[in-house]
């Protein structure tokens, strides 16, 4: 079953419990959500005068506000739906997803932050075509932007029509694709008239919300058990069935050894692709100096690291108040655990405390999910407009005006695939979409990052080697997995031809991205990418003289 379907089929059960008073909630704190962040990206757009202002917000918010906005673009509604579930039905193997996605943070505290800041402008690209040749690299970064932030978008989009529809209780086809359609016109919205100085501010509410209300949930929890963890811990290893073992290592990931390798190849997706994450790198260009990255990072830490605590809460508290049963007949891979453990303590079904805490996580998840396409929307309309057609098409010759009009319409662009492809794609299983543009950012973008911020013999035949051979190595990987084929959770479940037996080709393609850099770099001349050029790259990553 894909996760699309998966979310959806609870949502009669749901809607016939939530009936009226949980629908009126939930619509009138989407709406008040919706009608709030469109007043400040309106506000945010009369304030955008020029190019710096559209891609970088002007390089006007500080530290904490940048930390607070990455905070909003990282948690994810899968971070917040997925890893709740992942918890109340695995125990230990679940939080092994909260560990992961906060390590992840800190290859980009030591390794790309502040050199990136220092030594681009506003995409990968500007890094790239420091010392190398403009419209080769441009080309390849701009090109592995717009396909890992497509994939990623395409996964929320088809989300969001799924959350919706299992809170409204629409159940039709053509319900859903009116909410996917929904969702992309505000995302257009958000990015075409408010740029990063929008989305950034949008980012930052949405951060304020999740955790108001996870900290909300986590605290009623820890009531229920006077707040003692082990209490916790105790109950839902004794709810869920499997006793003892349910803190213990090995409950899903220990399966077999292909599943242990699996969780391998998807930790080393996760941890290193993050740092590759083009939503994730153009935040670091909206603060005015690498200090201010640097202290953006280590906020982004501090705030993603509580949020991530509290799914202790969130997951062990959904097992240890709700049966096994409960969790997988609304959702076979858990993914609702976080709404039935809301609504359950507050009351149950039937109390005005369950619906009224259904209906705010309903919303905070909402907004979790609008505030991340409009940054995967503004990553790949920046990429498009800065690196493919002012530097590319345009070599050069675009002026700021010419760039911004391109970035609007290329936001516009890309919005109507990612609708089209979100309604496409609403019986796909987007895990797998996910995986993989985690995977290609970890392939593609990361190393090539690396190695031009850190090896002087680094070239362009060495970054397109990277990038394009990350790129086609992680989709092809894929393709010929279980992910697409071969099992009835695959996007094709009576189709086999899956001969790679891992769901994530991380362990693969990563490495490959790093030796294809390698090898391109060592087998072609060098092109000019070292000497005076990489010291003046270095001088300026390392001290920020000259950055922009």
């Amino acid at each position: 079953m894909s996760l699309t379907q998966q979310l959806a089929a609870p949502a009669t059960q749901l809607a016939a419990e939530g009936a009226g008073e949980h629908r009126t909630l939930i619509i009138t704190l989407f709406s008040v959500f919706v009608a709030i962040t469109l007043g400040v990206t309106v506000w945010a757009g009369r304030r955008t005068k020029d190019a710096t202002d559209f891609y970088a917000g002007g390089r006007q918010f500080s530290g904490f506000q940048n930390g607070l906005a990455i905070s909003g673009d990282y948690m994810s509604a899968a971070s917040f739906l997925g890893i709740a579930g992942a918890i109340a039905l695995s125990g230990y193997d679940g939080f092994l997803y909260s560990i992961g996605f906060l390590v992840a943070w800190l290859v980009a505290l030591l390794l790309v932050a502040e050199p990136l800041r220092n030594s681009g402008r506003y995409t990968m690209g500007d890094v790239l075509a420091y010392r190398m040749r403009q419209r080769p690299v441009r080309t390849a970064a701009g090109v592995s932007t717009i396909i890992v932030s497509i994939f990623y978008l395409l996964a929320q989009m088809v989300g969001a029509g799924a959350l919706v529809a299992l809170l409204l209780g629409i159940t039709g086809e053509a319900g859903k694709n009116l909410i996917v359609v929904f969702v992309g016109i505000v995302m257009i919205l958000y990015v075409t008239v408010g740029g990063m100085k929008g989305t950034t501010w949008v980012q930052m509410i949405k951060a304020c919300l999740l955790i108001g209300g996870t900290v909300v949930i986590t605290v009623l929890v820890f009531h229920k058990f006077n707040y003692n963890l082990s209490a916790l811990l105790g109950a839902a290893a004794e709810n869920s069935g499997k006793g003892a073992s349910f803190l213990e290592p090995g409950l899903k990931y220990g399966v077999s050894t292909t599943s242990r390798i699996d969780f391998l190849s998807l930790g080393i997706a996760l941890v290193l692709g993050t740092a590759g994450l083009p939503h994730i790198l153009i935040r670091f260009y909206t603060v005015p100096t690498a200090k201010a990255a640097r202290k953006s990072v280590n906020w982004a830490i501090g705030i993603i690291g509580v949020f991530y605590l509290m799914t202790i809460a969130l997951g062990f508290g959904a097992a240890a108040l709700l049966s096994r049963k409960t969790i997988t007949d609304s959702n076979a891979a858990g993914n609702t655990a976080a709404p039935l453990l809301a609504q359950e303590i507050g009351g149950g079904a039937d109390s005005t405390g369950g619906a009224v805490l259904l209906a705010m996580i309903s919303a905070v998840a909402f907004a979790t999910i609008l505030a991340v396409v409009a940054g995967l929307t503004l990553a790949s309309s920046s990429s498009f407009a800065h690196d493919l057609y002012a530097n590319v098409i345009r070599r050069g010759k675009a002026t700021e005006k010419e760039e911004v009009k391109a970035a609007r319409v290329s936001a516009v662009i890309i919005g109507g695939v990612a609708i089209g492809l979100g309604i496409f794609a609403g019986k796909l299983n987007v895990a797998g979409l996910v995986a993989l543009a985690f995977a290609v950012a970890a392939s593609a973008n990361l190393p090539t990052l690396l190695y031009s911020l850190f090896w002087k013999r680094f070239t362009t035949t060495g970054a397109l080697w990277s990038i394009y051979g990350g790129l086609v190595s992680s989709v092809v990987l894929v393709f010929f997995s279980p992910v697409v084929t071969g099992k009835e959770t695959s996007m094709f479940p009576d189709a086999d031809f899956a001969w790679f037996p891992l769901q994530n080709p991380g362990l693969i393609s990563i490495p490959l991205g790093f030796l294809l850099g390698w090898i391109g770099s060592l087998v072609s001349k060098d092109e000019g990418a070292g000497g005076a050029k990489y010291a003046e790259l270095e001088v300026r990553s390392m001290t920020g003289v000259g950055a922009h």
